[in-house]
């Protein structure tokens, strides 16, 4: 059954959303599933605006068939190469034989890599940044967009509509139940920790790369935006943006802190509900407490983004740090977490080791602010550390405020 809902007069959303898969690229939990964007711009010439993921072709096909309504599909465009976009590329070509493909040099570079199909030079149209391909009424420009998060990414801009196509930008992991609208759906609410962990997780190192596009889309009039995944914007845009703008200059979206800690038989994680607790009679008010062990590693990574102060508070383990926390220090590094203000904490019954490594590896990333002093627990904490305690309480409400 078709499944396709008017964005504007002319452009059709015939995406379609999988609830079955488990693991976003076979690593994110996504427990609300995850949308796969299409959308079909209908003028004197017909573009469809990328594909979707294999697991909902027939849906897709399905969808386009019917929006399209016997008309022929003209060109298709192909925003971003990754498979949970392009992996119904190769089936539309053999439907819809005559359709010319647009893309940029390393568009055709990746399809030919990822598809056996012949495509002919006829039905290649390549675009390079500020090119144009003209529909009727509609105009699509395009700004190309390395590395936000592939290095052939690109957006098309519409100028009718003032309709910005993203790729995987302004993205969020979660299905479209229904509404495909962000002004129809408690966005800030429901989706908003979703968009963070989708960011922040996908897109999160490439900080530089994303200020450079949006330095270019603060030159285009935009009314919409598009993404490949998750709702589509109308309204609020300015208020999107500016998440936008925080998490990729790595700056905090709000004051308070999150203590993350990885305890073996409950010493450190009773250190940890104790900070919390101090924390909040010195009036902290937005504390967040995780235990690394059993908290996905993407969800911990966008708390990192959210607040501006960290307490990272760990076991010793073979004259290391325990694997869990290590792990997290090895994404915050590759994710290219930074200014951030950072707490430490340790726990070793003979010969403590994790404020070491954990110091280190702070070491690596920049702007990375370690808070004095830092505290060791000798196997569980006792009263006559008290004042080191209250020390390192009143030091990290500090920096949080």
């Amino acid at each position: 059954m078709k499944n396709i809902r008017k964005v504007t007069e002319d452009i059709v959303w015939i995406g379609a959303s999988d609830r079955r898969l488990a693991l976003f690229e076979n690593a994110f939990p996504i427990p609300r599933g995850v949308s796969y964007n299409s959308y079909l711009i209908n003028d004197d010439k017909t573009a469809l605006m990328d594909t979707t993921d294999a697991s909902v072709s027939e849906q897709f096909l399905e969808n386009l068939k019917a929006a399209l309504s016997g008309r022929k599909l003209d060109y298709l465009v192909i925003n971003h190469m990754e498979p949970d976009h392009c992996a119904t590329v190769g089936e539309t070509l053999l439907r819809y034989p005559s359709v010319e493909v647009v893309g940029n040099a390393k568009t055709f570079q990746m399809l030919e890599q990822f598809f056996d199909a012949e495509l002919p030079e006829n039905r290649r149209v390549v675009v390079k940044e500020g090119d144009q391909l003209s529909l009727g009424k509609h105009n699509l420009t395009f700004v190309m967009a390395p590395m936000v998060h592939w290095p052939e990414a690109m957006f098309s801009y519409d100028a009718t509509d003032k309709a910005l196509f993203s790729a995987d930008a302004f993205g969020t992991f979660g299905a479209l139940n229904g509404n495909i609208f962000a002004d129809e759906v408690e966005f800030e609410r429901d989706w908003l920790p979703d968009a963070r962990r989708y960011y922040t997780n996908i897109v999160g190192k490439y900080g530089n790369n994303v200020q450079a596009v949006l330095k270019k889309a603060a030159g285009i009039e935009i009314s919409l935006i598009l993404p490949l995944h998750g709702p589509v914007w109308r309204k609020d845009l300015a208020w999107l943006l500016d998440k936008y703008q925080k998490w990729s200059t790595y700056e905090a979206e709000e004051k308070g802190v999150a203590i993350l800690y990885s305890s073996m038989y409950g010493h450190t994680a009773s250190f940890a509900d104790a900070m919390a607790g101090a924390l909040a009679e010195k009036g902290i008010r937005n504390i967040a407490v995780y235990d690394v062990s059993t908290t996905d590693i993407s969800v911990l990574i966008a708390e990192i983004f959210r607040f501006n102060t960290i307490v990272l508070a760990s076991v010793s383990y073979n004259a290391g740090i325990h694997p869990k926390m290590e792990a997290l220090l090895s994404d915050m590094k590759a994710l290219a977490v930074q200014n951030k203000k950072v707490a430490v904490a340790e726990n070793g019954t003979w010969a403590p080791s994790a404020q070491k490594c954990i110091r280190a590896a702070l070491e690596g990333m920049k702007n990375m602010e370690i808070i004095e002093p830092a505290i060791t627990i000798r196997s569980s904490f006792k009263e006559n550390q008290a004042s080191d305690f209250d020390a390192l309480c009143a030091a990290v409400a500090d920096a949080a405020k």
